[in-house]
């Protein structure tokens, strides 16, 4: 049997981060968005061995646990402790790693859905399990609950999956242009001093989207939020200038990863395509994913 689950890649706006004991009751308030390209994840199922195996690779290569403890910790819990056979667990993903995509979410989110569809589950309990993977082993903290509610997402509950609460803008005629130039420990930034920073300017950003959700307000909180806490400085706040030059609405960071992004509309998208190739930065284009991830049959 082969399953194929579609995690959409995700983009943090601005974000407060909310620790707790209890992983479930961890997570973040914020908003971001999610794209049609993402995280897409094969999983195939053989019985017939004499023990249980799990597998796991990423873009084709096979990572071990340790590179892997995410996916693996998700994949021990939902294979049954007395199948016997091979579990292979494919993962590809269509933005590099560490850039601010939300690719540790979505490997593992798409495996719980992958494998609760093979060995019997649902949404709430797969996502739960890979929404604690994620605050266990410091991957996020509310990457699972955006990509599950899809669109432009607005958390408004911190809290994994059952707990958290979300909700969305509307929007139309936005395409995604995104410039991913580098990593970004997660780990690293909310283990620094700059969390107060965060938390303060992240509070005031979600309580003024509130007071107008649009996507354009969207847009310019996230720039100040992005600035305000330091985070947008040197030569990626002189980019995201360039770009505003071109563009309606202004660029922003992606939280957390060295990289921007942009809502554009159609009519700008050549200009700002312009102008990154005379800059020689690369750079992607994607549409905006509503909806859920996708899980089913793979039939190729």
């Amino acid at each position: 049997m082969l399953i194929r689950a579609f995690v959409p890649a995700h983009i943090t706006a601005f974000f407060v981060p909310v620790f707790h004991d209890d992983p479930l009751k961890a997570g973040s308030l914020g908003a971001g968005i999610n794209l049609d390209k993402g995280t897409n994840v094969f999983v195939s199922v053989e019985t017939g061995t004499l023990e249980r195996h799990i597998h796991i690779a990423f873009n084709g290569e096979p990572v071990n646990r340790e590179e892997a403890v995410i996916s693996y910790s998700v994949a021990e819990r939902l294979v049954p402790s007395d199948f016997l056979g091979e579990v292979e667990i494919w993962q590809y993903f269509d933005f590099p790693n560490g850039h601010g995509f939300g690719n540790s979410a979505g490997g593992a989110l798409g495996t719980a859905l992958a494998l609760s569809y093979a060995f019997g589950g649902t949404w709430l309990r797969a996502s739960q399990i890979a929404h604690e993977a994620e605050v266990t082993h410091r991957g996020g903290l509310g990457d699972v609950i955006a990509q599950l509610a899809g669109g432009i997402e607005v958390r408004v509950k911190a809290g994994g999956p059952g707990i958290g609460v979300t909700d969305n803008l509307f929007f139309e005629d936005y395409r995604v242009l995104v410039v991913p130039l580098g990593k970004l420990s997660t780990k690293e930034v909310l283990d620094g001093d700059v969390v107060k920073a965060i938390e303060a300017e992240g509070r005031k950003a979600l309580e003024e989207l509130l007071k107008e959700p649009t996507p354009e307000r969207l847009m310019v909180l996230a720039r100040a939020f992005a600035e305000r806490t330091g985070l947008l400085t040197g030569e990626l706040l002189e980019l995201a200038k360039e770009l505003d030059r071109v563009l309606k609405n202004p660029s922003s960071m992606i939280m957390l990863g060295k990289g921007l992004f942009a809502l554009v509309l159609e009519k700008e998208l050549e200009n700002a395509k312009a102008l990154l190739a005379d800059l020689k930065v690369s750079y992607d284009v994607a549409e905006i994913h509503e909806g859920k991830p996708k899980v089913g049959r793979w039939v190729g």
